[in-house]
């Protein structure tokens, strides 16, 4: 795995290969890579060992391009508009992934390069999620499958994985506190 520091070019370049990546968000460093790419999107589940009924959210860029994936009646937008950009995970449908526009410009610019990103804290399922980037490396050594890239941004301030809010009911009803 290569690490580097936060470099805008290099990640857009990464993601467009195909490649899983660690990065940092506004609440702890995730595992992204192009939500387009099936074969990516394969790669992030068996990195984290993740089980196949445990959708994957997305990161977007904004409310337009979250439309183009789930459709956002009137009453969920107003209610996204005060909760986005920021650490909430929406859920319009059971069998579709949640999304979310993270508070964090680095990821948001790639988004606005690369278009939707699968995303996932950057931990084998069931261990800690992490805001410190040699406890998330760490993680991964020696695994046989392991992400192509990690972005150092130093150790995150100490946050959460994001709230995940059901939005197919109303009142929107919190799945993950």
């Amino acid at each position: 795995m290569e690490i580097t520091k936060p470099n805008l070019k290099k990640v857009i370049k990464a993601i467009k290969e195909g490649k899983v990546i660690i990065c940092p968000t506004d609440t702890v460093y995730g595992l992204i890579c192009d939500a387009g790419n099936k074969e990516a999107v394969a790669r992030l589940y068996k990195i984290k060992k993740r089980p196949k009924n445990k959708l994957i959210p997305i990161f977007v860029s904004d409310i337009k391009m979250a439309k183009k994936l789930a459709e956002i009646n009137p009453r969920q937008e107003k209610f996204l508009k005060r909760v986005w950009p920021g650490p909430v995970t929406a859920v319009f449908h059971y069998k579709k992934p949640g999304i979310r526009i993270p508070n964090y410009k680095f990821v948001l610019d790639l988004v606005k390069h690369t278009g939707p990103l699968a995303e996932t804290s950057a931990n084998i399922s069931g261990q800690p999620a992490s805001t410190k980037i040699k406890e998330v490396i760490k993680q991964f050594e020696g695994k046989r499958h392991q992400p192509d890239l990690a972005v150092d941004a130093g150790n995150l301030k100490k946050a959460k994985p994001s709230k995940v809010i059901d939005l197919t009911i109303w009142p929107p009803k919190i799945l993950r506190y």
